[in-house]
């Protein structure tokens, strides 16, 4: 009678009835071996460019999975590129001057964002180099890159993800 009156007081109001499903299915994950193909591409590209530059690679949560600093980075420009990357992955969105895509920044706007990611421990900003990773329809992760001007980290995350992309799509014709 005990285990049945436990059961009812508390595992019973646990128990949902929902038409709502409980768990999201079909969503792609960024791994390591992903992270490091962008890596790899990543510095690639930063050597053509003749930059050292530091890479972050982050989950679509903004959690890092992979992280270069090439020889001669800046150690300072690191916390500059994992902060673009998460701030890609958790706004959806490139990094930049706010309002996205504008020629006028709202000059107001993008220094309270800058003190908010003070005050949050430095989760956010609006420099140029922070890019999703969109795969799919999906956003499963960013990539931040620090040591260039904000164009040239733009130049070199894209040509990560790109790479990440093109390894797909061959891996899909097979």
């Amino acid at each position: 009678m005990r285990v049945l009156a436990f059961f009812v007081v508390m595992v019973f109001p646990l128990v949902t009835f929902s038409a709502e499903p409980l768990v999201t299915r079909d969503r792609i994950g960024l791994n390591l071996a992903g992270a490091e193909t962008i890596l790899a591409a990543a510095k690639d590209q930063a050597r053509e460019m003749k930059l050292k530059v530091n890479i972050a690679v982050v989950d679509d949560g903004g959690h890092l999975i992979a992280f270069a600093r090439m020889d001669g980075a800046r150690p300072a420009s690191a916390t500059t590129a994992m902060t673009k990357a998460v701030t890609a992955a958790t706004f959806r969105q490139p990094t930049g001057p706010v309002p996205a895509g504008t020629t006028a920044p709202d000059v107001l706007l993008n220094i309270s964002l800058q003190n908010a990611a003070a005050a949050s421990g430095g989760k956010v900003t609006t420099l140029l180099g922070g890019v999703p990773i969109e795969i799919d329809g999906q956003i499963i992760g960013a990539v931040g890159v620090g040591g260039g001007t904000g164009e040239q980290d733009v130049i070199i995350a894209r040509a990560g993800i790109a790479k990440l992309i093109e390894a797909l799509q061959d891996a899909a014709k097979q």
